[in-house]
């Protein structure tokens, strides 16, 4: 394997410090660089200061080095050097005897020779270089394993959410409820929430604080995103059926530093995020905090059908006026790294909150002014990391979460769309028949072990074992107080243990890479029942359920390389699908696990960089057979989750992207398209088998363009301009064979633009951001879930402060 160091090919003289040189001080700065594939530095810390003004001096001068970048068997790579900055003061003017009288006929003396020029800079200094190799994003993507990954430092800078962000990418769906704070859906090659795994640094997203779901998340805790489709790694102990989203926060633990961001936008839109770490390197010892705090009125134009003072139902546009959402929180972790006895030793502590208003039902029929829900979380993570003798490595972490969810429905008063109380209800509570007062708390403990022994240089076995305890207790304080007997008072406990073993083989000089794995699960569930009778019966139910994979890479050149996995995967019921939420769902102890074969194929094109600029593409190809799909069926006032069809999507996922030379535009696509069919011929949904499945889009297509420019200003600031269009083809609200073609629900295609532009400003210490967003430029409906109404032309403004 070769490896190339960085070469310095633009120095930068730094000014000699005024008050140092007057006192004739010379000295020596040793910086760390951080270098990208493109040869930029990123970020200098100062490793051994000199103090006297030198440290600042040297390190604003590093900031603007260029260098060429590291390279591994050719490929341009990010690095980390060590750089020694000397100032030397020029030798002090000798002194010039007194004139002499001339010699008779002779020329005058000569004068002095000029003095040379000040500080003589390192720029000849010999570099150590600690090559780091590819970035962890890097080797992600070239792994043998199904996995996308995003890296946020752009998405950061802007306005648009996770959700937002994760939409961009091919192969992965997003559907929302509404504003910020409602109900998102992912979908990946066409399985949804239910069937993916939600992950924040190897943690259960639920189990982590940061918020009510995946789009919630801010986007600025977050530097990299990992989409796994349809084959999950062993390491995250999941029973994943459909995929996995890893989000990775901010892993670096160098010096210290803070960061800050504010967002400002329509529909009294807030969001605020702050995080700031510092590490002592001679101990390890590592202490950082982060919080958010998000608020939304969500009071955007929606059409709808309401009545006119006759009674009369016709088209008019109202704003929501009861769809409001706050959310905080905040987490401190504390811990060594980089120690002989532990790469990491960290625990970590966090509470959160949420509450959300309640603007409808599953559909836009019905308004409610008084409907609300929300959620209180805290709890604590520890985890370890070490690299052993022998190859072996532990990387481990364990914790507790309490969550407690509540949801009251106490009006008193029927609401019309213009938010009047139309009349008066017989007896509070606008969804149910009566009024409803209740709060679920879940005890969550759980641990995820991960060993891997490194047997020689192309063999790796890795092990992974994930246990995790719920245990469930509730309370319906409105039933409790007419002395009614309260079903959610039951016992609710559920064991699930997800064990996975993995052998890695590296063959070819590391052309190839192959992993195939194991998994086993196993959930016990115990549980009371309310009977008939009044009293509490026991049920329950023991699940045991395995898992085969296999997922190999192939590099067919430096640029082109190719990928295939398959897994037979397995996912058992979730609590909330076995026990319901308390609020509107019931439970379903008989729920069996599903099943499904997960198969994907795809090609890489990668060029770096060409005097043509730098080209990327990649095709992927995937299947999914899945049996006994758990969906959620609605039985009037209430739900339940149920098993009742088998599916199968085929699709395919393209993107292309190229970026000029000197990074001044970049050009990206993507398109995704899907066949979710239910192949069911007998229960409840026998009769549509064949169809595709009802209120998913089949086809949808993202373009975006980025304009660059740098040092209009100052040396290292850069102005971009990025517009983003996206495409939803039409798609069934029902099942495709129910009704008359003229008269079916259809959420009609959607084309949508927005327009972004950000100014970055870096200093010696500082860099500062601000973006302003036009989202849906062109003010589209925009539909999701059966017709719900999402916000039309909307702007906001956000500011970033890195130091």
């Amino acid at each position: 394997m070769s490896l190339k160091p960085p070469k310095l090919v633009e120095f930068v003289e730094a000014p000699y410090p005024a008050e140092a040189e007057r006192e004739r001080r010379e000295a020596k700065v040793v910086l760390r660089l951080t270098l990208d594939a493109q040869g930029n530095v990123t970020q200098a810390e100062v490793v051994e200061p000199a103090g006297h003004g030198f440290d600042e001096a040297a390190r604003e001068a590093a900031l603007r080095f260029r260098f060429e970048p590291a390279q591994r068997n050719g490929k341009p790579m990010p690095s980390r050097i060590n750089y020694t900055y000397e100032f030397r003061l020029p030798p002090p003017p000798q002194v010039t005897p007194p004139p002499q009288e001339p010699s008779q006929g002779g020329p005058s003396g000569s004068e002095p020779p000029p003095v040379a020029p000040g500080p003589a800079a390192g720029a000849d200094e010999p570099i150590e270089v600690t090559v780091e190799g590819e970035s962890e994003a890097e080797r992600q993507r070239q792994s043998a394993e199904a996995v996308q990954v995003i890296e946020m430092e752009e998405m950061q800078r802007q306005s648009a959410d996770m959700g937002e962000a994760l939409s961009r990418t091919e192969g992965v769906g997003v559907r929302r409820s509404g504003g910020l704070g409602s109900r998102t859906r992912f979908s990946l090659a066409g399985l949804t929430d239910e069937q993916i795994r939600f992950f924040v640094d190897g943690v259960p997203l639920e189990l982590a604080g940061f918020g009510t779901g995946l789009a919630n998340v801010p986007v600025n805790l977050v530097q990299r995103v990992d989409i796994f489709q349809g084959v999950v790694p062993v390491r995250f102990g999941s029973d994943a059926l459909g995929g996995a989203i890893h989000l990775v926060t901010d892993q670096d633990v160098h010096g210290t530093g803070a960061a800050a961001s504010y967002e400002l936008g329509s529909f009294d839109t807030h969001r605020l995020t702050a995080s700031v770490r510092h590490l002592h390197e001679p101990s390890g010892f590592l202490v950082r905090a982060n919080g958010f705090l998000d608020y939304a009125k969500n009071d955007y134009p929606v059409d709808v059908e309401a009545a006119d003072y006759q009674g009369r139902l016709s088209p008019v546009r109202v704003y929501r006026f009861h769809d409001a959402y706050r959310a905080r929180g905040a987490g401190v972790e504390a811990g060594f790294v980089d120690r002989p006895w532990a790469r990491r030793l960290l625990l970590r502590a966090f509470v959160g909150s949420y509450a959300k208003e309640l603007q409808h039902g599953a559909t836009m029929d019905v308004p409610y002014g008084e409907v609300d829900s929300g959620e209180l979380s805290g709890g604590a993570t520890l985890r370890f990391e070490q690299l052993l003798s022998q190859g072996l490595s532990i990387d481990a972490v364990a914790g507790y979460t309490f969550r407690q969810t509540s949801f009251k429905d106490v009006g008193e008063c029927a609401y019309d769309w213009f938010g009047r109380c139309i009349v008066k209800l017989p007896q509070p509570g606008e969804i149910d028949s009566r009024a409803v007062e209740r709060y679920v708390g879940q005890h969550t403990g759980f641990a995820r072990f991960n060993l891997g022994w490194n047997i020689s240089p192309p063999h790796t076995l890795r092990f992974s074992l994930a246990p995790t305890f719920v245990s469930r207790t509730g309370e319906d304080v409105l039933l409790r107080a007419r002395q009614g007997i309260d079903p959610l008072a039951g016992e609710r406990d559920v064991f699930s243990l997800v064990s996975g073993l993995e052998y890695e083989l590296d063959a070819l000089d590391g052309n190839l890479e192959n992993i195939v794995f194991i998994k086993d699960y196993v959930q016990l569930a115990r549980t009371e029942n309310l009977l008939p009778t009044g009293n509490f019966g026991r049920l329950d139910r023991d699940t045991h359920g395995v898992g085969v994979g296999d997922s190999a890479r192939l590099r067919l050149s430096r640029q082109l390389y190719a990928k295939a996995s398959y897994e037979w995967a397995t996912r058992l019921p979730r609590p909330d699908e076995l026990f319901g939420d308390g609020v509107l769902i019931s439970d379903n102890l008989g729920l069996k696990p599903e099943t499904s074969h997960n198969v994907n194929l795809g090609l890489v094109f990668d060029s770096q960089q060409t005097p043509a600029g730098s080209f990327r593409a990649n095709v992927t190809g995937f299947g999914r057979l899945a049996d006994q799909l758990i969906v959620l069926i609605g039985r009037e006032s209430f739900f339940t989750y149920q098993n009742v069809f088998a599916a199968r999507s085929l699709g395919a996922a393209g993107a292309a992207g190229w970026t000029s030379p000197g990074q001044y535009l970049a050009l990206d696509g993507n398109v995704t398209w899907q066949d979710f069919r239910n192949i069911s011929t007998e229960g409840a949904f026998g009769f549509f088998t064949g169809q595709r499945i009802p209120n998913r889009p089949y086809l949808q297509a993202n373009g975006s363009a980025r304009f660059l420019l740098k040092e209009l200003l100052s040396s290292r600031d850069e102005l971009s301009l990025t517009w983003h269009s996206q495409y939803v083809q039409s798609f069934f609200r029902g099942w495709e064979g129910l009704g008359q073609k003229d008269s079916k629900q259809v959420i009609p295609s959607q084309l949508l633009h927005s327009l972004s532009v950000t100014y970055v400003i870096r200093g010696a210490s500082t860099t500062l951001s601000w973006s302003v967003d036009a989202q849906n430029l062109t003010d589209t409906p925009a539909f999701d879930f059966f017709g719900i109404q999402r916000p039309g032309r909307s702007i906001f403004t956000k500011l970033t402060v890195e130091l």
